[in-house]
């Protein structure tokens, strides 16, 4: 793929070897193929979401084609991904720091169709007692995928964009991810309603997933050619970043950003827990499987929007603490709306507004704080300090989705009759509806205590910006004193 320049903005040169000084600009560049790489992340990062939370909102429906004796079994296949993305997170940061940012594409890729077509092959007509089997092993091989594909967008909008687009290059890539999300909410309950050929109905969706994850392997394996554009677009770029190990052990020393980790993993535990249950929370309250759906669609479309403006906002204003601590005060208002009338029945207007808001303000804290997590860490690499993010928020998301479920009731034979939770074929057994009350409770105490704790306890130096400008200004004397002494002689 051929280097086209799009952009080229110059500082002047630095003291020279011998002490002298030299006029001699430096030219930081931006390249259009830059759009590129960040199409294929958003199309990669859409697949493997879509592959994560496929069987969320058709819950009862995986349930009973996969003739599972548990609940717990389809919450696998989402809990799996979180699982997975631990131990291969470590790997990703490795990785994107040392062998590049190629190489963790092309191996999220293959990984992720890898994955997907073993789920395909779990749809086949055949031995039904192995078919579960083969699918959490797909479910695993496109999770470990995951930490590839969703550690990247840092490492790309440090090294590929220009400083006021670094945070809305992140935006975009990192919300593709929910938009794959929304995307699955939307089109598993179609693909697979609750009356139809269920098996006829699980190979088709399997094949439409299938689709996105051979475009993006295509895209990535013949279309990303390097890791690194040929000239740094900033003096951050051009600097090089600490050492994988020396990174770790300056994060482990950084109080302010082990705040940001904790409080920013609750928030995406949170979101992972409630996307995943969202259908068991709503369908005892009589909420079908659509308007399950449709939650989760509103969820993310909305916090795609919020992510948006707040992403131009932060990149013109450099103001991601304030924006950060004001948009997880409202995300957590926001989650106790919606956990309160999450319990009442007919009220889908107000069910659905509160996720809308709780999206709105919660998707916008994703890339922010992913920005934020390098501004505090500089010079760590980018993979680093935002991938321990990302594996603090799977970690806290496991907890979560084993323990609401736990914490959950059978729901009392009174409001039986209300329920909507079903396999569709009253012969297999199902697990009874329960009343998530005392987890919705527990959902909103987490919130509002990782709330209170980010914005007392997290105060920061912006220390990649403090750098750029302090090598800005340093360039700009040289050229002075440079033409001061070519003057004077």
């Amino acid at each position: 793929m051929a280097d086209e320049v799009e952009e080229k903005h110059s500082l002047v040169g630095d003291a020279g070897s011998d002490g002298s000084t030299s006029a001699t600009p430096i030219d930081y560049v931006v390249y259009k193929r830059r759009w590129y790489t960040l199409l294929v992340l958003c199309v990669l990062n859409i697949s493997n979401a879509m592959i994560w939370i496929s069987f969320a909102p058709i819950a009862d429906r995986t349930y009973e084609f996969y003739q599972l004796h548990s609940m717990f079994m389809v919450n696998l296949l989402s809990l799996v991904y979180l699982a997975a993305s631990i131990p291969f997170g470590f790997v990703a940061t490795w990785l994107l720091d040392t062998l590049g940012l190629r190489a963790a594409i092309l191996l999220g890729a293959w990984l992720n169709v890898l994955g997907i077509g073993l789920r395909l092959i779990s749809s086949l007509e055949g031995d039904k007692s192995y078919n579960f089997a083969i699918a959490l092993t797909g479910q695993s091989l496109s999770a470990c995928a995951q930490p590839f594909i969703l550690f990247a967008p840092t490492k790309l909008a440090a090294l590929w964009f220009k400083d006021s687009q670094r945070a809305t290059a992140n935006m975009i890539a990192s919300m593709s991810n929910p938009l794959g999300i929304l995307i699955a909410n939307l089109i598993s309950p179609v693909l697979v309603p609750a009356k139809g050929n269920l098996a006829k109905d699980f190979l088709w969706m399997q094949i439409v997933y299938l689709i996105p994850a051979v475009v993006g392997t295509f895209m990535s394996t013949f279309g990303v050619c390097s890791s690194v554009p040929p000239t740094p677009p900033t003096p951050s770029a051009a600097e090089e970043s600490e050492s994988f190990i020396r990174g770790l052990k300056q994060i482990a020393r950084n109080k302010a950003y082990w705040v940001l980790c904790l409080c920013f993993g609750a928030g995406l535990g949170l979101f992972t827990a409630l996307t995943t249950l969202m259908e068991q929370i709503l369908c005892p309250r009589g909420y079908d499987d659509h308007f399950a759906g449709l939650c989760g669609a509103l969820l993310i479309g909305c916090g795609i929007v919020g992510a948006a403006i707040a992403g131009l906002f932060v990149d013109k204003t450099k103001k991601f603490e304030e924006v950060a601590k004001c948009c997880y005060a409202f995300a957590a208002l926001s989650g106790i709306f919606f956990m309160l009338v999450s319990r009442i029945r007919h009220q889908k207007a107000l069910v659905a507004i509160s996720t809308s808001l709780f999206g709105m303000f919660g998707f916008a804290l994703y890339p922010i704080c992913l920005e934020l997590a390098v501004e505090t860490t500089f010079p760590v690499a980018e993979g680093t300090s935002a991938g321990f993010l990302i594996i603090s928020g799977q970690i806290q998301g496991i907890i979560f989705i084993v323990l609401m479920p736990l914490l959950a009731k059978n729901l009392p034979s009174t409001e039986l009759i209300y329920s909507s939770c079903t396999t569709g074929d009253p012969s297999i057994p199902h697990d009874p509806p329960q009343d998530f009350t005392v987890s919705n409770l527990g959902f909103c105490a987490v919130a509002v205590l990782a709330a209170v704790t980010l914005i007392l306890f997290f105060k920061t130096q912006y220390k990649r910006l403090q750098s750029e400008q302090q090598t800005a200004e340093e360039r700009i004397l040289n050229f002075s004193a440079r033409h001061r002494t070519t003057v004077n002689n």
